[in-house]
């Protein structure tokens, strides 16, 4: 049976394994929910399932902005269920080691630095000249990216607080890591401008 709330995430916590009845497309499912295994640490599974979807973002962002968009909206609406099977093949729900929500987040946060960098809407990016992808400031700025997202996850703001508590099921363990990733992603930006404009 299903607990009610997941564990304590500050307490060092196993991952729930696959049962061993699963078929092969359930552990298929279970897999994707731990972010291939980015999941599995026993302490801050989220920040290292966070490190994974990063990981998986970087040869992501070669696609272009409409590429990299597509792969985060089909990431979202397989996210529910990939969330919503994996917490019933652990039998907890919202287990701290599900972070196919987290892996969301990350690449949602990331959209809006990448149609600046692509398209430049602001001149924004002129100041950092930017001959290739991952040059120093494009790296400074994943590494903000990841705080940012993870500050929002982890401190969880209004509206981010009240869904992780009244929305249930996988679409619940989803929809709180996209508002953060939203939230993460604007707030980029915002940091971004205001570097060009006093640094």
């Amino acid at each position: 049976m299903t607990q009610l709330h997941k564990p304590d995430v500050r307490k060092a916590n196993v991952c729930p394994p696959c049962p061993p009845t699963a078929s092969v497309w359930e552990k298929l499912i279970y897999w994707l929910g731990i972010g291939l295994g980015s999941g599995l640490p026993k302490r801050a599974a989220g920040t290292w399932g966070t490190v994974g979807g990063l990981v998986v973002a970087i040869p992501m962002l070669w696609l272009g902005f409409w590429g990299f968009l597509a792969v985060t909206i089909i990431g979202c609406l397989v996210g529910s269920y990939i969330c919503g099977k994996t917490s019933d093949l652990m039998g907890v729900h919202d287990d701290p080691h599900i972070v196919w929500d987290e892996w969301v987040g990350m690449w949602i946060s990331l959209l809006p630095l990448k149609y600046c960098y692509q398209f430049n809407p602001f001149g924004v990016m002129d100041y950092y000249q930017m001959d290739t992808w991952l040059g120093l400031w494009q790296w400074f700025h994943l590494l903000i990216a990841f705080v940012l997202f993870r500050f929002f996850d982890i401190l969880k703001p209004f509206p981010i607080k009240w869904v992780d508590k009244n929305v249930s099921g996988g679409f619940g363990i989803l929809i709180d890591d996209i508002l953060a990733g939203l939230m993460a992603g604007v707030v980029l930006i915002v940091f971004v401008s205001v570097l060009v404009t006093y640094v």
